[in-house]
């Protein structure tokens, strides 16, 4: 599980499949109100508070986004309390939540350098993917594959290929589109292939 502060009242998880896989849970458990999804909830607390400095003094709000072959984009803020809010219960260990779910069927990927998706491009043009959107936001370069990009392609194998050169991103595609700078709208597989490598 990887943690990043946002601000003084929020931060975000990113849980693999493998970490969740390791707890026992299944995306579809988050769906539901199980005792295990609470236990990652609170773990999850501890462990930011532990390396973030993250206290929670009141109610909170769960965000979480499921991603497809990628694993869940959690971001927990904290919330006012309201009048109904239990404080001597949240003494004893609950912690009052509000989680929101949401499910996107894109495939997201963040890169340190450009040349790490210049040599992704290497690999998927090869591969059969030609598609995707490059975005370049903070120093940082990312990927946006729709569900149409990748269809024709063994999932596991296209995101075995990504994760040798960037990973998931914890940033939301939302953030980035708004705020970054869309360097390729369409086939930037295909155009930095044709561009940097088969010259």
């Amino acid at each position: 599980m990887r943690l990043e502060r946002l601000n003084t009242d929020k931060f975000k998880a990113f849980l693999t499949f493998d970490d969740m896989r390791e707890r026992g849970l299944t995306k579809e458990d988050l769906w539901q109100d199980l005792p295990k999804v609470h236990d990652l909830f609170r773990d999850m607390i501890l462990e930011a508070d532990d390396e973030l400095g993250f206290k929670v003094d009141g109610p909170i709000a769960v965000e979480v986004y499921a991603m497809p072959a990628q694993g869940m984009v959690i971001i927990v803020s904290k919330n006012t309390p309201d009048e109904d809010f239990d404080e001597e219960g949240f003494e004893e260990g609950y912690i009052e939540m509000q989680v929101t779910l949401d499910e996107t069927e894109d495939i997201f990927y963040e890169f340190n350098d450009i040349e790490d998706v210049i040599a992704l491009s290497s690999r998927l043009y090869p591969f059969g993917v030609q598609g995707g959107s490059l975005y370049a936001y903070r120093d940082q370069y990312f990927i946006k594959f729709e569900e149409f990009d990748v269809d024709l392609v063994n999932q596991a194998t296209f995101v075995s290929l990504l994760a040798e050169f960037g990973n998931p991103s914890t940033v939301s595609s939302y953030v980035v589109e708004e705020y970054g700078k869309r360097l390729i709208k369409y086939d930037s597989v295909a155009e930095l292939y044709r561009t940097f490598v088969a010259k």
